[in-house]
């Protein structure tokens, strides 16, 4: 045990990331949750007082184009971009998740459709572990493009896609057992086949790097309340690939992506580029709390982010593998760099209660029914310290 608290203090010490530590609101907490509610960023409160006091309080309706309002979905879209391997203008913000896959899913069917041959595409796949409610806007996206649903392992993709595959959702990293999946890979067996592919970043987006333009990606969608601490309920992001924004045929057409908005026309006219993708009046007081919070990457390298998140984990399961009584618990997240995303899943017995104890005692995670520990390892706030004491103190309730 001394050798790793000894081995813990020197990692730290050598962490190029320590210094953006100071950059969020922490406690004595051993917060290994960021991959479901990132940490509080510092400068956000104050960024916050501003909005309501001056932004809203003072300037009131002015504040859409005096304290730039209107563009705050592109703008904070243009920050997003780079971590996520975009290039500007390719990225909006505003809507939930949820409500961002819809229109991405529906859309890419719509893009499939216009070169149909003989055989017309009628079918989406869908990752057969994913988030539930992927699964559920899925089976609504099929009914409403009169397709069928194919749930399909990620693994399982390339073999099941076929000339009636229109558009396959799928999730970059796991979101139960923090399996990264192979974007590239697939993404090119998805073009191959003639289908779009929309990607699912909630796990990935600012834990490693994601290079959707690099790989074609066609459409994304993010959250940022996870690793980009955007705070609860931040709104999502959504990545529509420059040369598909002319043909991106949202389903939820609102005056926000009208071309003239303020002509209130009774037909609609898509604008032009990322703005597409918005659909009503912005989310402003979320929205600009998420600008405040994306301060804390400048200067960041999302590749040394990376770097660390794997570090972490390694030395998260080498603790475990030292203090944890032998057969108590499983490891379900791969071991492979290639194959693992920023968390740690456990499967134990009892893992709800173990959970209880571990949150007790002041570290943290997060439990899956029925018996998964999810350990999530945010790198600009989470220290080689915090992983030796986690596994630490699961051991110790562990024995009981």
């Amino acid at each position: 045990m001394s050798e790793l608290l000894s081995r813990a203090t020197e990692l730290d010490a050598a962490d190029p990331l320590a210094a953006t530590r100071s950059r969020f609101v922490l406690d004595d907490v051993t917060y290994l949750d960021g991959n479901s509610l990132g940490a509080l960023p510092v400068g956000v409160a104050e960024r916050m007082q501003d909005v309501v006091r001056r932004q809203w309080g003072e300037l009131r309706i002015r504040s859409w184009e005096e304290s730039g309002w209107w563009d705050a979905p592109e703008r904070i879209g243009d920050r997003i971009a780079p971590l996520v391997g975009a290039a500007p203008g390719q990225v909006v913000v505003g809507d939930s998740t949820s409500v961002n896959v819809f229109k991405a899913l529906v859309a890419a069917v719509r893009i499939a459709r216009e070169g149909d041959g003989p055989v017309e595409r009628d079918e989406i796949l869908v990752d057969a572990t994913t988030f539930p409610t992927d699964g559920y806007l899925a089976g609504s996206a099929a009914r409403m493009t009169d397709c069928s649903l194919r749930p399909v392992r990620p693994e399982d993709v390339p073999a099941a896609l076929g000339p009636r595959t229109a558009a396959v959702l799928l999730n970059h990293v796991d979101y139960r057992a923090g399996r990264l999946h192979d974007l590239p890979g697939l993404t090119a067996a998805v073009h191959a086949a003639g289908a779009v592919a929309v990607w699912d970043l909630c796990h990935s987006a600012g834990a490693l790097p994601v290079d959707l333009d690099e790989h074609g990606v066609d459409l994304a969608v993010g959250c940022t309340y996870k690793y980009l601490n955007g705070g609860p309920g931040a709104p999502a992001f959504l990545y529509v690939r420059r040369d598909l924004q002319e043909r991106f045929d949202t389903p939820l057409p609102g005056w926000n992506s009208h071309t003239d908005p303020f002509g209130m026309r009774p037909d609609y006219a898509p604008g032009e580029g990322a703005v597409r993708g918005r659909v009503g009046t912005p989310e402003m007081l979320s929205l600009l709390a998420l600008d405040a919070a994306l301060d804390v990457w400048e200067g960041v390298d999302v590749a040394a982010v990376r770097r660390k998140s794997l570090e972490l984990t390694d030395f998260f399961l080498e603790c475990v593998a030292a203090y944890v009584p032998e057969g108590s618990v499983e490891c379900v997240t791969p071991l492979a760099h290639g194959e693992r995303g920023s968390q740690v899943s456990l499967r134990c017995e009892g893992a709800g209660e173990v959970m209880r104890e571990l949150i007790a005692r002041g570290v943290v995670g997060d439990h899956r029914r029925p018996d998964i520990l999810r350990f999530g390892f945010t790198p600009l706030y989470v220290t080689f310290s915090d992983a030796e004491r986690a596994a630490r103190v699961l051991a110790e309730i562990l024995r009981g």
